[in-house]
């Protein structure tokens, strides 16, 4: 019921927005004819029958034409058919004209002046449909605002489809972190059942929670970025409990977060990524430092790990950048010119991650 509504809602305002358009079309023409005959509503008149060609052409053009044609990449059939509405418009504009508005505007200007004479209304039917003047000014009346309309419509479709585009690469690049994730979590508390671990309880709830937001909360265009912080310090948790041995995580905020947000599932695989192919796979004891600093509305985050030894010495670890890469096309996506993510692997023994973010700059 909801979905239907949304879509009454989004027919109904698009069919205000074509109303207004073509009154403002009809207002506009009406007037610029009654600066000569000296009459708005006279001139309303014969304007009207030019407005209805205008109408007829344009919904032809735009709900049959392109459609028809253009969208399914029939390029040849778009221009034959456009060329065949031009001409027409054109045809139905000289008619009315010649049989209607001109004898109507002679009629006031000849009031005006007796002596006047009309070059455009001499000669007999053929002569006036193909004066080359009257021909001309109707192309332009005919198409001016049709094809300011087409382009209109054209640009939408573009937009609608590029909208389209960008939300089905987003839905694709979460749903790549989202099965990843929750597989990993399973393992932590399948690790934590197997031993009959007694934080296994504590772990359920962790990952209750963190799967409620996965699931639910990321399918918004944004989240709290204190809620973000939650979840990573819940799977921070998690990721302790399932240890055999003692991890070394400090996590350090600075800054107010309260108000502000961000997409969903940015942070939360930097700190994965840390556990999965960092921390968890150093023979050493193994550590990450995680530091978030807001300034207003420009957040900072760097995160750095242990990098395990059969790793040391060796930089671009092609399973980091198989993650990384889904973030920076996301990052990519929803904060155009907005963010910066730097990888630091040249040390032996770090490996770290600075994401900086204009939290204001989230496309929309």
């Amino acid at each position: 019921m909801g979905l239907v509504a949304m879509f009454q809602t989004f027919a109904h305002k698009r069919v205000v927005q074509h109303i207004v358009f073509w009154v403002i079309a009809l207002v506009v023409m009406t007037f610029l004819y009654s600066i000569y005959i000296k009459s708005f509503w006279s001139a309303l008149h014969f304007s009207v029958f030019f407005w209805l060609i205008q109408l007829a052409y344009f919904y032809t053009v735009a709900y049959w034409v392109i459609p028809k044609t253009l969208l399914r990449k029939r390029y040849v059939s778009f221009i034959l058919s456009s060329l065949f509405c031009f001409f027409v418009a054109i045809l139905l504009f000289r008619l009315v004209e010649i049989f209607y508005a001109d004898p109507y505007v002679y009629q006031f200007l000849n009031k005006l002046n007796q002596s006047f004479t009309w070059e455009k209304m001499q000669g007999n039917f053929w002569q006036q449909l193909l004066h080359f003047p009257a021909f001309m000014n109707a192309l332009e009346q005919t198409n001016m605002v049709v094809w300011f309309a087409v382009a209109i419509k054209l640009f939408k479709l573009y937009w609608e489809r590029r909208e389209a585009a960008v939300e089905a690469e987003l839905n694709f690049l979460k749903s790549q972190i989202q099965p990843h994730f929750l597989f990993n979590t399973l393992n932590s508390l399948y690790a934590l059942t197997l031993n009959r671990s007694p934080q296994a309880p504590n772990a359920v709830i962790n990952l209750a929670q963190i799967l409620r937001y996965i699931l639910y909360e990321c399918n918004a265009e944004c989240v709290k970025l204190s809620k973000e912080l939650e979840i990573i310090e819940q799977y921070i948790a998690l990721e302790k409990l399932r240890s055999d041995r003692e991890l070394d995580v400090n996590l350090n905020l600075t800054g107010q977060i309260e108000a502000q947000q961000i997409a969903p599932l940015l942070l939360l695989p930097l700190v994965e990524n840390a556990f999965k192919h960092g921390v968890q796979e150093a023979i050493d004891p193994g550590w990450m430092n995680i530091q978030m600093i807001v300034t207003e509305n420009y957040l900072s985050f760097k995160i750095a790990n242990t990098k395990p030894v059969k790793a040391k010495g060796k930089s671009g670890d092609t399973k980091h950048s198989i993650g990384l890469a889904n973030i920076q096309k996301r990052l990519h996506i929803m904060y155009p010119n907005a963010h910066q993510l730097r990888i630091y692997d040249e040390e032996e023994d770090v490996f770290a991650v600075v994401m900086e973010i204009n939290l204001n700059q989230l496309a929309s």
